[in-house]
Order: structure tokens, then sequence, then C-alpha cells
């Protein structure tokens, strides 16, 4: 068993060395709301792990839901770890200091879990640093019984395959009851005195855990078919689903926030008022894997407003969703929270619909020109926009600017794609002509019009109608890329775009199986870190990569897949059907629309047949589906 060493570095030794890094606040610790108990004492001693900078993971709400839920059981403790800057890691290098936890300062080493968040594939290399820099043995077949067991939540963990060999378990799905199922299962297995192997058994069972070393793989015909392992008649289940929780208002929600000490990327008060998206947005995978919309109930979410303002003395509450204007009681909560939240908090929507709706909604926030408005077209032909089941109008979206440039606004931000399947060279014009259009109603509105134009590549996800899609290559992309600069020329027309190499290198790990984890490994070693920041990616280190380990980035990037392909993440349910993701789409190549079944008939998607969980609205409301199965 491992042995618990929670002795780090001394705050004095660590203190002479802050005036050395970048923002000394980031591994200080002491923030409002931040929990420390005896770890000594603890059954189980968990330490949550982001692979990004502290600003940005302390500005993530499911973290922050997870440490709070963790700390509220009586036998575990839980410690928070975010990956160290370059300036930090060389310190902690050039000291052998492990990597340490932002409460105690504990190695990370000596917990007994480490849970990532994989909230973006290009923190893949970030993960493995942290688990090097703990002394952790990178892979998981490397590992023993003192080691932690490492394991990785989020997003990505539904598309898991290139970190399956240094990952032990991957945990998918809705985390609040999971991770505690999680914890429960350690404990058992702890108090058992059983090998590490039994721990990966008995977790391979707790519904929504993939314990990728139980399963080989079988490489035919460019697909990668998982297949469990036959162990002396123990075998994982065929096929995992993902973990849904029914009803939010039953679901944990901290309201004793953790004050960062340092501004975080988002910094104010946040409350989740629905989880979910039925929008249908063929590109958005999100909006497929948080299926199906479960509300919480007004009254729940000004309960949990006033709470967390009066406790974190926050002046701005962000009502968050990934389409916030789709609540149910949107206007009602919103004009109660302004009117009656304490110390005159204001009211921010992070995710608003390109319609005049959101607009009202915005003035009615009292939004001011100087920040703007921002929405997100996401094409700019009629075409492109139903190809992709964006269901808005042109006629719609200068609606909507008319409306901001009425309301005040001077400041537009839009966000488009590019590289979108079927896009032709008039489609990425029109996006320039739509621009225009809206700089046109800035002016004749009376305004000085700023109209912002960001444009990101397209990327195919997983368990998305666009994952048989190939990426469009880079100088092609750059070609567009170019032919839309030059389209936006003019006062009052900013573009802003994405890197081309970032967006190849996200779409090789977005679709990658267990054959880029050599590639991955590689990269670390030769200094690959935050490769989501343009000024920090080394590219060459990459291509070395690749090259030395026969990788070759466009099998996986570039190549447009068959419909009977065995994906590497197929044996991962997230609920969403793919015969319903294929159905949509052949829908997007003829630009057919699917509507929101929130408002209409069942779409078939599936998650409510198949996961016995409803669209659920707030005061109770079933959506106006699942009585029946809809073939597929």
């Amino acid at each position: 068993m491992q042995d618990k060493t929670f002795v780090g570095p001394s705050w004095d030794d660590l203190r002479r060395l802050l005036g050395k890094v970048e923002k000394p606040a980031r591994y200080t610790g002491g923030e409002l709301g931040a929990v420390r108990k005896d770890l000594e004492a603890a059954g189980v001693t968990f330490a949550l792990a982001f692979p990004d900078v502290y600003e940005v993971g302390a500005s993530h709400l499911g973290s922050q839901i997870l440490y709070s839920v963790l700390n509220s059981l009586d036998f575990v403790a839980c410690e928070r770890v975010y990956m160290p800057w370059t300036d930090m890691e060389e310190i902690l290098r050039a000291k052998g200091w492990p990597l340490f936890t932002i409460e105690s300062r504990a190695p990370v080493g000596s917990f007994d879990i480490v849970g990532f968040s994989l909230q973006y594939e290009l923190t893949y290399t970030n993960v493995l640093a942290m688990l090097d820099l703990a002394g952790v043995p990178l892979r998981s077949m490397d590992r023993q019984e003192r080691h932690p067991l490492v394991i990785a939540g989020g997003p990505c963990a539904m598309a898991p395959e290139p970190l399956a060999d240094f990952v032990d378990a991957f945990a998918l799905g809705d985390g609040e009851e999971l991770v505690v199922d999680i914890v429960r299962a350690y404990r058992e297995w702890k108090e058992s005195g059983d090998r590490r192997t039994e721990l990966l058994k008995r977790l391979s069972h707790v519904e929504g855990v993939y314990v990728p070393s139980l399963y080989e793989v079988v490489y035919d015909g460019g697909g990668a078919r998982a297949i469990p392992k036959d162990m002396d008649g123990f075998k994982a289940p065929a096929a995992v689903k993902r973990r849904v929780i029914k009803s939010l208002e039953e679901a944990p929600y901290p309201d004793k926030p953790l004050i960062p000490l340092i501004p975080p990327i988002h910094d104010r008060a946040m409350v989740e008022i629905f989880r979910g998206c039925s929008q249908g947005c063929r590109f958005c995978q999100a909006g497929m894997l948080y299926r199906p919309v479960r509300e919480r109930e007004p009254e729940t979410v000004d309960r949990l407003a006033r709470d967390i303002l009066e406790r974190s003395g926050y002046d701005e509450v962000s009502l968050v969703s990934l389409s916030s204007a789709d609540y149910g009681y949107i206007k009602e909560t919103v004009s109660r929270l302004l009117r009656e939240s304490p110390c005159g908090a204001r009211v921010s929507l992070p995710s608003l619909r390109v319609d005049s709706f959101s607009v009202g909604l915005a003035e009615m926030l009292g939004s001011s020109s100087a920040s703007g408005l921002t929405l997100a077209p996401e094409a700019g032909s009629q075409r492109m926009r139903d190809s992709i089941n964006k269901r808005v109008t042109e006629e719609e979206i200068l609606e909507a600017a008319a409306s901001a440039f009425s309301a005040g606004y001077s400041r537009l931000k839009l966000y488009f794609m590019i590289g979108l399947p079927g896009e032709t060279d008039e489609d990425v014009l029109d996006i320039a002509r739509l621009a225009s259009r809206i700089r046109q109603i800035g002016r004749d509105k009376g305004r000085r019009p700023t109209v912002v134009v960001s444009v990101s590549g397209f990327v195919p996800k997983p368990n998305t109608p666009f994952q048989w899609e190939p990426a469009v290559l880079p100088d092609e992309l750059r070609r567009r890329q170019r032919l839309l600069r030059g389209a936006l020329r003019g006062p009052g027309l900013e573009y802003r775009y994405h890197e081309v190499d970032l967006t190849v290198l996200e779409a090789v790990f977005a679709r990658g199986d267990r054959r880029l984890g050599a590639a991955l490994e590689a990269a670390f070693r030769k200094g690959c870190r935050f490769d989501s920041w343009p000024d920090n990616v080394s590219l060459q280190a990459w291509e070395d990569a690749f090259s030395e380990t026969g990788v070759d980035p466009s099998y996986y990037a570039h190549r447009e897949r068959d419909k009977d392909e065995v994906f590497p993440w197929d044996h991962l349910s997230p609920g969403v059907r793919k015969a319903y993701l294929w159905k949509e789409r052949e829908k997007s190549r003829e630009a057919l629309t699917t509507h929101d079944c929130r408002a209409g008939r069942c779409t078939g998607c599936g998650i409510c047949v198949d996961y016995g969980v409803a669209v659920r609205l707030a005061g109770g409301k079933e959506g106006p589906l699942m009585a029946e199965k809809v073939d597929q």
C-alpha cells in the first residue's frame, strides 16, 4: 500500500523562491472558501488536478462542484493542484521538489487518488507533465500499490484513447454522484488489502467508469475496436454508459465558492441554471454529450445566487448553461435578481442565442456598450447555417444587431467557423458580407460601430454528427483565412482567427486512438507544455514526435470515415445513438434542419428512452418526449 508522506516544501523555502515566478499567488493557497482537512486522518485523500494554470482552473465550475462534494464526505480529504507555469516547473525540477497541492503543499504523489479534469485535447501534455512532476509513473502498467490511482473526467473522457495508457480509469458523464461511488469503491478496496488489479476490476463495475487496461484494442479496416479482456473469467462491460443525473434539484451545489487570490478568467459568482442543450447544432460536442436538458427550479436558482453573493463578496452572478436564453424562467429569474439581489449585484448570461430576445435580455441586464455584445451565427450563409442546424435566419441576425445598436451597443463580436463540411468560397465570403451589413446597420443607427469577426477552424468532434467528416487540410484552411481577411477590410471591421496548426493538432487528438500515446509521450519528453497557448506551443517538437513514433497526423485529422467504421470511442456510450448522429450527418448534406425537441416531438436521439431520463423542465414538467421508442 501507499506510504503516506504528506510533507512538501516548507512555507519558508517556498516563499524565498516566489519572487522568481510570474504570479506567486498561483501557488500560495489560503483562499477564502478553501478546505483543509487532516490528510493523515482521512480515509481517502484526493488530489483534484486541473491541467492548466491556476487562473483557468479556478474558474472551472465543474471542479468547484467536485471539490465541494468530495470535502462534504467525512472520510475524504480533497485538495487542489494546477499545472505550474514553466517558471515554477523549472524551480520544482531544479530543487527536486515534487508537485504539491495548494491547500497544504502536500506531495501529489502521496495522495490516494489524483483526478484530472479533461476539458480540452491540447492539455494532454500537461497531464503527463503533472504526473512526472509528482513522481508518478506515466504509464498505468508501471504503477504499483504505493502509487495513486489516476483518474480523469470531463468531456474529453468520452473519447479518451490517446490517454488510455496513462490514466487508470475514466469517469464518464455527470460527476456529482459518480465521484462519490469512486471514492467509496476505493475505500472498500483499501480496507480489503487486495492487489491494485482488483481495484481496477471493482471500478469497472461502477456505472460510468471505464478502465482502459481491461480492454484490448483491435485495429481493423481503419477502425479501432476495444474488446474486454478475459481475465480468469472476469470481463469488464462491453459498453460503458455515461453517468447521467436525473434531476439537478437533487444534485449538490457549492454555496460557499472558493475565491481566488488573483483574478481568474471568469471573476464572478456562478449558478448553473440548467444542464444540457436541445438545439442540436451538428458541430457541437457539448450539445450532444450533456443531454437531456434538466432545469433547476427558479426558486433554487434565486436562492443559490443570493447565498453565493452574500458569502463571496462578488458583485456579479453569472447564470451558466450552454444556452442561457433557453431557460424556461429566464426573464423572471433575471428580473428578480436585478430587483432584489444583495449589494446591487449585476447579472450576466455567458451564452446567448442570435436573436432579439437575447439582445433584450442583455439590455435588461444593463450591459454597457464598452463591453460589447457577443453573438455566434457560426456561418455566413443560410445554406451553411441550415447544414450545421444553426436554426437562425439572416433576417433574425440583422434584427438582433439592430436591437443591439438601438440598445446602446457600439461593439459586436461575432463567432464563426470556417472549414465546415460542404463549405465553398462563397460561404466564406458571406461571413464578410454579413459582417459588413451589420456594420452598416450600426451606422444607420447613429453609432460608430466596431464589428469583431472571430473565426475558428472546424474540428470534427467525437459523438457529433460530424465525427465522420475530415478536417480541412492546413494549406486550404490558411487559404480560406486569407480569402476572408481580404474581404473584411475597412473601418469598423476587425478580424481574429485561430492558429491553423493548433486546429490541426486538436483534430488529431480529438479523434485519436491508443497509438497516439507514444507520440504524446515523445512530445512531452521534448518539452511540450501548454499546447493551447499559441505563444508556447512547439510545433517542431510535435512534428518530430509524430515522425519518430511513426504517426501520420493526417490519418486522424483529415480522413473521412466510412459509415460503419468502428470509432475508438464506440464502446463508451454517450446516450445519443450513433445511428441518430449518422442520420443528422446525412441531413446536413441536404441542408435540412432538425427541430428542438423541447418545443415539439421527439427527434429520436435515444437519450431519454435508453437512459430512462426525460427532458425535465423547471416546475417538475417533463418535456414532450419520450413515451415511445423511435427506431433508428
